[in-house]
């Protein structure tokens, strides 16, 4: 397997792995799939991390910003997703333990996840990676006019930001 880095070129293999988690309905609130533009501007431009085998993308995982405030400089929340015939084989804890790392490495001392309550592998996935939960809210928001649960979790870098 081998680590590349997210960019124009891989982008549309992204998105066919992101179809197959909007297809789960408890991958995300969003029911339509972005442009690159659209996504560009909204991931951070470091940690675009995806992994590849025989150049098939098997899963992806970025980073947002949270806050444009400065004192929120270091904090970022977690996008990750799997191809839908590689889950359950260590693709998202590779991915995960991969994205720690180089998030650190760019002065992101707070990792969040915002996760559907019912997505439990996602759930297990953070907490084997070392996230915590550290909040529930209730009826969040609607997906295709249901409500959504949202666990929050997070993991607070034991590296950067400890001073």
């Amino acid at each position: 397997m081998e680590i590349k880095t997210i960019t124009k070129d891989n982008f549309s293999e992204l998105i066919e792995i992101y179809k197959q988690g909007l297809a789960t309905n408890i991958a995300t609130f969003q029911n339509d799939s972005p442009q690159w533009e659209e996504w560009d501007k909204a991931h951070l431009d470091f940690c675009r991390i995806s992994i590849f085998d025989n150049n098939k993308m098997l899963g992806w995982t970025a980073l947002t910003s949270v806050s444009s405030r400065c004192v929120y400089a270091g904090v970022a929340e977690v996008s990750i997703y799997i191809a839908q015939d590689e889950r359950g084989k260590g693709i998202g804890k590779t991915l995960l333990t991969e994205l720690i790392q180089k998030s650190e490495e760019n002065g992101i001392w707070t990792l969040q996840s915002g996760i559907f309550a019912e997505n439990e592998s996602s759930i297990k996935l953070d907490e084997k990676c070392g996230f915590r939960l550290v909040g529930y809210r209730e009826k969040i928001g609607k997906k295709n006019g249901i409500w959504k649960d949202n666990v929050l979790m997070e993991r607070r870098s034991k590296n950067i930001g400890i001073d």
